[in-house]
């Protein structure tokens, strides 16, 4: 089974395509355990996470027909119960604020990490696509005091921290990359020795890792980032 990553942005019906891969294993490992629907679940930790949550699970909905969703709306603070998660065929963790997401999940990503070794598919959305990463990246906007990306005006000055994540990636993940303009910052993370490498995702994109592949699907690109002996290495997945 496969780890699907989404840039964000794709809320709409019209992006259920980006959906559907995810949904079609969840059916499949469903229909080998012998249920007819396969049982998602979809887990939110956004400010606004019951109305997130919902959104969700009708775009999965749309995306294959007959699933059955377990909604999880998270509280801002309070970790995931291990119960949101039990005996699924696929998870799918929304976005929201990355620090938020990742200590909401902390307490699972053991069990997370065992659940998607033994063939449960994962599918994160924006933060929840940046925490799927061995070292996930924050949400600061500065390395050494140095602007890297465009700033919060209301969190001006915040560094880039990397905080452990779930684990399902070895590379660090980026989301909103063209549209936030956050390569740079992706760039600036590699360069500086923060992270190893990276993997930056555009809005409405999807990145698909599984069986020693990694594919792209939707309207944007997925940026590689890699260090070299004279700096840092940037190509496109997909293109």
């Amino acid at each position: 089974m496969s780890i699907h990553l989404i840039g964000g942005g794709a809320t709409t019906v019209a992006d259920a395509a980006l959906y559907a891969p995810f949904v079609a294993e969840a059916a499949a490992r469903a229909s080998a355990a012998g249920r007819a629907r396969p049982r998602i679940a979809v887990i939110s930790l956004h400010p606004e996470a019951q109305e997130k949550a919902t959104a969700l699970a009708e775009l999965l909905t749309a995306a294959g027909d007959g699933i059955e969703a377990h909604a999880t709306a998270g509280r801002s603070g309070e970790p995931v119960a291990l119960s949101a998660i039990a005996d699924v065929d696929g998870i799918a963790v929304g976005g929201g604020v990355v620090e938020e997401v990742r200590a909401g999940l902390e307490p699972l990503f053991g069990e997370l990490r065992r659940q998607v070794a033994a063939g449960v598919p994962y599918l994160g959305v924006s933060a929840g696509a940046m925490v799927a990463a061995e070292g996930s990246l924050g949400s600061g906007s500065r390395i050494g005091g140095v602007p890297v990306a465009p700033e919060d005006p209301e969190e001006p000055g915040f560094e880039l921290e990397i905080e452990s994540g779930i684990g399902l990636v070895d590379v660090a993940i980026e989301v909103h990359v063209a549209q936030r303009g956050m390569l740079s910052r992706l760039v600036a993370a590699v360069e500086s020795g923060l992270i190893a490498g990276g993997l930056g995702i555009d809005e409405r994109t999807a990145l698909i890792v599984g069986d020693g592949r990694l594919g792209s699907e939707g309207e944007g690109s997925v940026w590689r980032v890699l260090p070299t002996e004279g700096g840092v290495l940037v190509s496109t997945i997909g293109i």
